[in-house]
């Protein structure tokens, strides 16, 4: 087996370095280990507009494959639903699971490049974690990521993003999200 070297991400060593002692200290943690992590980043794209037009979820998938640099699983329906002309076994969506590097490599990606492109943005809202400690964010077009060509978009396509955490913790979780550099939105009370 053949292993090649490839370089740390940045946001992995930012977190190995400075985000677990930071986060040990504010909450009191003596195990380095106890610290949540970020287990993997789903990116999911409905695409119920596939029924009419395989060419939509083709180019979903082409879209997909390029913002992540993993080539995404098309989701088949389960059941067919009369009333929205779905039958079962056609494609409705396609997802991709990051995990390791090429999930630290995306969340810089996200979080330097693609954000801060949203036009009027504020900040991703603090109120998105689930029970289980996760973070939930939706997108509604693709074209805030570089890698896209908005000329040759045809069609708009919302994504929904899930970061999966280790802890069912969301104080701690937020913390490690706001210490890799997730741009949250500021409250009423601490602005003034």
């Amino acid at each position: 087996m053949v292993t090649t070297a490839t370089a740390t991400p940045r946001l992995l060593k930012k977190f190995r370095d400075e985000v677990v002692p930071a986060v040990q200290k504010k909450f009191g943690i003596k195990n380095p280990m106890a610290v949540p992590r970020l287990q993997k980043i789903v990116i999911n794209m409905g695409v119920g507009a596939a029924i009419a037009d395989m060419k939509i979820m083709d180019a979903a998938v082409a879209d997909l494959s390029t913002i992540t640099g993993q080539k995404p699983i098309i989701r088949r329906a389960k059941v067919a639903i009369s009333n929205f002309k779905l039958r079962k076994g056609l494609p409705i969506g396609c997802t991709v699971t990051l995990r390791r590097n090429r999930m630290y490599e995306f969340l810089d990606r996200f979080v330097s490049v693609a954000l801060p492109r949203i036009r009027d943005f504020n900040g991703v809202p603090t109120k998105s974690f689930d029970k289980q400690g996760n973070y939930n964010l939706g997108l509604s077009e693709q074209t805030i990521f570089p890698e896209i060509e908005v000329g040759r978009i045809s069609r708009s396509q919302g994504m929904d993003i899930a970061f999966v955490f280790s802890q069912d913790n969301v104080e701690e979780n937020s913390e490690v999200l706001r210490l890799l550099g997730m741009p949250f939105r500021k409250s009423k009370t601490e602005e003034s």
